[in-house]
């Protein structure tokens, strides 16, 4: 299709007014993506808010500090009537669950440490509501995630948000490149959070000084052994907590109750040497704990990769790049080596420690700001 040059390009890259631009803006309830949505609506655009019920509503009335509790489906209808645009909530606790929630409680009953927010993104945000936005006629799809989307002649590119501290690129790996080229991530220049506040507040919304979420939606409190205990009854089976060298040091009430570096807590006191998890062996019900030095690891085998580089990736041909292991950790430079379509080897200049199955690695260029895509990590060793 031609483009239309008889309009300038809009904010979102549309050569139309934006009143003829209709946007699906994703909205949580929280301040980022109501901004998102009151930005889009004073900017003349057609915005249809939609907020996504992914678990049993009325257990969510009850929770504090997660991203879609049941007050936060009400504030995101508040700031829709505040800025006069429709707002819809789609009941997705099925997909969710089989989508995401299921898959968590698995993956930690394997020795993992899994991530469901990037399943989240990948399989329910970025997959059935992006494709009901399309359902709805609208142009593009905008969400409130710290994280930029440039333009480029042969296909819209992801980079890391301006604020590094608010990045959010880790959790946004396994967005494809055709999803990249409907989404949209107004917040993503922005120089820090304050300037989302300062918008809220001058935008008027409820939910200016609204604090930020901090738990996984539906482990409140962080707590995930509970969770997991309730999804599957039975997965506490107790056993023993075994040295490296094979002590048995002590004994623990479900291997679900630990994760890879972990130190504290873990019920070994009076030993006279800082010990940590270094392996989880689900099957023997062992938790394994040695020295710092053990949790170091230089190669990191990754599966089902989401590659966004320019060209595809070839067993053999080594691609320096950088990387990070954990969402806090800053991109460390490495070496990718490709094995197959979607798996590698991730070669570490400097070994990491913690790294953890379950976890995701994601690449990024070793100059700039570009995120080249990422993959699952699957095994420890």
């Amino acid at each position: 299709m031609a483009l239309d040059t008889s309009h300038p390009v809009n904010s979102l890259g549309f050569a139309k007014p934006p009143s003829e631009t209709r946007v699906v803006v994703a909205m949580s309830g929280g301040v980022d993506s109501s901004v998102v949505a009151a930005m889009l609506k004073r900017e003349g655009y057609d915005v249809v808010g939609v907020t996504l019920q992914l678990y049993d509503h009325g257990a969510a009335l009850a929770k504090k500090g997660a991203c879609c509790a049941g007050i936060d489906i009400h504030d995101a209808r508040r700031v829709a009537e505040e800025m006069g645009f429709p707002h819809y909530v789609l009941d997705y606790e099925n997909i969710f669950r089989e989508a995401v929630i299921d898959e968590f409680a698995d993956s930690y009953l394997a020795g993992a440490t899994p991530v469901p927010c990037i399943r989240c993104n990948e399989r329910v945000k970025f997959k059935d509501l992006l494709e009901t936005a399309k359902d709805l006629e609208a142009d593009c799809m905008a969400t409130g995630h710290y994280i930029q989307r440039m333009g480029d002649a042969t296909g819209a590119e992801l980079h890391r948000a301006a604020d590094a501290s608010r990045d959010q690129s880790y959790f946004l790996f396994s967005t494809t490149q055709q999803q990249l080229d409907f989404l949209r991530f107004p917040l993503g220049h922005l120089p820090s959070k304050d300037d989302t506040r300062r918008l809220a507040a001058e935008f008027g919304l409820v939910v200016a000084d609204k604090p930020d979420s901090q738990d996984i939606c539906f482990v409140p409190g962080g707590d995930y052994a509970s969770v997991i205990e309730k999804l599957r009854p039975g997965a506490a089976d107790p056993g023993d907590i075994v040295h490296a060298d094979g002590r048995v040091l002590g004994h623990h009430d479900g291997v679900i109750h630990y994760t890879i570096g972990q130190r504290r807590g873990l019920g070994i006191g009076g030993l006279n040497e800082p010990l940590y998890v270094v392996k989880l062996d689900v099957e023997a019900r062992k938790v394994i704990v040695g020295p710092k030095e053990m949790l170091a690891t230089r190669t990191v085998p990754v599966r089902e990769i989401n590659w966004l580089g320019d060209t595809g990736l070839t067993p053999g041909i080594e691609i320096p790049l950088s990387v990070k292991v954990r969402s806090t950790r800053p991109p460390r430079e490495a070496i990718l080596r490709p094995t197959g379509l979607d798996t590698a080897e991730v070669d570490l200049l400097t070994p990491e420690e913690g790294v953890s199955p379950g976890q995701a690695c994601v690449f990024y260029e070793t100059e700039g700001t570009r995120v080249l895509g990422g993959g699952w990590i699957w095994r420890g060793d």
